[in-house]
């Protein structure tokens, strides 16, 4: 299949309604379950951010229009939705209206969303526990509670709504869990993301500034079939890459400098997320070559352990018991390592976690810790393995050829029993592959 067909045939009709009725099968009686299509954002006076559709809604629908409203019950699934209207759809793109929507995902029932008003009151009548992630729209919010209070008011009438009000877990514990086609979407999201990286780190030289790489990225993501990237592109020389989340992308690329790039493309609504480092010239300096194979042997460990059954904190706590052993035998940090871990010294290099759940979001849902424990990774789980070391420019502690050095290096790794599955192994991290890339 082309990388340039975004959507993909094999995600269609079909698997949405096996969603939404699966879903159906979780809930019970009397429970009643709202999920929100994304509106449109501002950006600045009249023009809006470029449309991003809500994970949630598009996981159980596949519909990529703003403002839709999809309600299920054990017995009923509903969708509120824009009406075709020719005046507006000349401006705004084909709608699929109410007829198609309901065809297309086996509903009961579709309306306009003009209708939404008028029927949230009789839809919530009778049930008593509302499923709804608060928090994401706060007029939606109020707009809801609202209702609420007025059915509230009818208890002398002998109706009754919603007493509790909970969010749908369920529906981020089953989007946790990745179904084949989903992996194979990852799959071509980390082929077209290691286009971008590979090419970035051959064109990469002394003179060009950090946005220079950011728009390569962009283009090959983009003539790839990619949305674009799954998350703002880190694109860090020198020592930017000791700023996490470092976003400016600014800054001259420096012969004798390294760049630390975190990206990753997102095609079909699902995002890989990759962090590669690359000398700006066409050599690493023994400095950092030391700090990068650290880095890397801990991401290696990291991925090994990453198999069905364990903790997800394990593998952490593993990669901090390692990098702090490593920083004190090369004296930077000071004391026995038991000490180090207990009073925390170690986050002076490695303050991050060493990985997240991945998927159609970058830092994916799914709850981490289940009963106040860690849990287990699971087959079907997506999650990033990046361990980092990064030691501060300004640290006069430091020896001077150290400072300003940021490394971290991840990839995006499938649980699958014993023998994880690193689905972004094809980007090169071998100082060797990338020095090679580089002549």
């Amino acid at each position: 299949m082309s990388l340039k067909i975004r959507k993909q045939t094999s995600h269609q009709g079909k698997t949405y309604q096996t969603r939404i009725k699966k879903i159906q099968k979780v809930l019970k009686d009397g429970e009643i379950l709202f999920v929100f299509a994304a509106n449109h954002k501002i950006r600045n006076r009249d023009v809006e951010y470029k449309f991003r559709q809500n994970s949630d809604f598009y996981y159980l629908t596949g519909i990529t229009e703003e403002d839709s409203i999809l309600v299920l019950t054990k017995h009923h699934a509903i969708m509120f939705c824009l009406p075709k209207d020719r005046e507006r759809e000349i401006w705004t793109g084909i709608r699929l209206g109410k007829e198609t929507i309901k065809s297309m995902l086996g509903l009961d029932f579709a309306y306009d969303l003009s209708e939404w008003k008028n029927k949230q009151f009789e839809l919530l009548l009778g049930h008593h526990t509302l499923l709804h992630f608060f928090g994401e729209d706060t007029g939606r919010d109020l707009e809801i509670l609202s209702t609420l209070k007025s059915i509230s008011s009818k208890v002398r009438d002998g109706k009754f709504g919603p007493i509790r009000i909970e969010e749908p877990i369920f529906l981020h514990e089953m989007r946790l869990i990745k179904s084949e086609d989903e992996i194979q979407i990852l799959k071509t999201s980390a082929e077209i993301t290691k286009r971008g990286h590979h090419k970035i780190m051959a064109r990469s030289k002394p003179g060009m500034f950090e946005y220079e790489l950011e728009a390569i990225l962009d283009e090959e993501y983009l003539s790839n079939g990619a949305i674009g990237g799954g998350y703002g592109h880190i694109v860090a020389a020198g020592k930017n890459a000791c700023v996490l989340h470092y976003v400016n992308n600014d800054s001259e690329l420096k012969e004798g400098e390294i760049v630390l790039v975190d990206s990753g493309a997102e095609w079909g609504y699902y995002t890989a997320d990759v962090t590669r480092v690359f000398p700006v010239g066409k050599k690493f300096t023994e400095a950092q070559k030391i700090i990068y194979e650290v880095v890397l042997h801990a991401q290696k460990n990291a991925i090994q352990a990453s198999i069905a059954g364990v903790s997800f904190l394990s593998v952490h706590e593993k990669t901090i018991r390692f990098l702090a052993d490593v920083m004190r035998e090369m004296g930077f940090l000071k004391g026995s390592l038991d000490q180090i871990l207990e009073d925390g010294s170690y986050k002076k290099f490695y303050m991050h976690k060493t990985g997240h759940f991945l998927g159609m979001d970058v830092h994916d849902v799914g709850r981490y810790f289940r009963d106040g424990k860690s849990r287990p990774l699971a087959d079907g789980m997506v999650v990033t393995v990046e361990p980092g070391l990064y030691f501060d420019p300004s640290d006069s502690t430091i020896p001077k050829e150290f400072r300003g050095i940021g490394i971290r290096i991840e990839d995006d790794i499938l649980i699958q029993g014993k023998k994880p599955i690193n689905l972004t192994e094809g980007i090169v991290k071998e100082i060797s592959e990338i020095e090679s890339l580089k002549s």
